[in-house]
């Protein structure tokens, strides 16, 4: 079945699924894990809408393709459309707020660096963007402490804040529209923390939102 929207009662959104853009970078302590320069503005690319799973099912991967690694992101479901807007309309738009992975092929990642060459291989390959529901905004008291965690076989792989990011989410979201236009249902994701490593067939995995949202799923064989 292919993905849809939904609110985390299980409710279907009236939204048509858009693009998601991803934020590289937005955590300082990511980027220098993989020994990447801390950047001074964000480092935008995208995923189609084939990359999208329902995050709950268990995780598929074609492990023919390389190494995979996980990177757990907020995800931020956008409601209205939004062209070079202002930092009160890029909040306004916040439909609802969710977690995602980023599933990269690391090592076509660096290979494709190295040659100066486009991430999409490496970065939105079908199914590459397992995401979940998504908690109506008015349910956090603020965008700016938003937590997240990732653990893998029992043991927490990653865990951070929104409050570390970079460029905050509100921010993002005005960037982003500076440079394309944002629709209804477009989902962004703003980053992630450090602690970004593989995935192997069997692992279980935990991903919570902190006091929203808690998924458990499977690494398919």
């Amino acid at each position: 079945m292919s993905y849809r929207h939904k609110w985390s009662n299980g409710e279907a959104i009236s939204l048509a699924v858009g693009k998601i853009v991803c934020i590289g970078r937005n955590y300082a302590a990511h980027a220098r894990e993989l020994k990447n320069p801390v950047l001074s503005e964000p480092m935008l690319f995208m995923k189609p809408v084939t990359s999208l799973v329902d995050i709950s099912n268990p995780i598929i991967i074609d492990w023919t393709k390389g190494l995979v690694h996980h990177e757990l992101e907020i995800a931020v479901l956008i409601g209205d459309k939004l062209s070079h807007c202002n930092k009160q309309q890029a909040f306004s738009s916040i439909m609802g707020i969710g977690i995602a992975l980023d599933l990269t092929l690391r090592e076509l990642q660096n290979e494709l660096k190295q040659k100066g060459h486009p991430w999409e291989k490496a970065k939105a390959f079908d199914g590459s963007c397992p995401l979940s529901a998504f908690e109506p905004v008015e349910s956090f008291d603020t965008l700016d402490d938003i937590e997240l965690q990732l653990s893998v076989n029992g043991s927490v792989r990653q865990k951070g804040s929104s409050r570390q990011m970079l460029t905050d989410i509100v921010s993002l979201i005005e960037y982003i529209s500076s440079w394309f236009t944002l629709n209804p249902g477009d989902v962004i994701l703003t980053g992630t923390p450090a602690g970004v490593g593989p995935l192997n067939p069997g692992d279980k995995l935990k991903i919570d939102l902190i006091g929203h949202i808690s998924i458990q799923t499977v690494v398919q064989y």
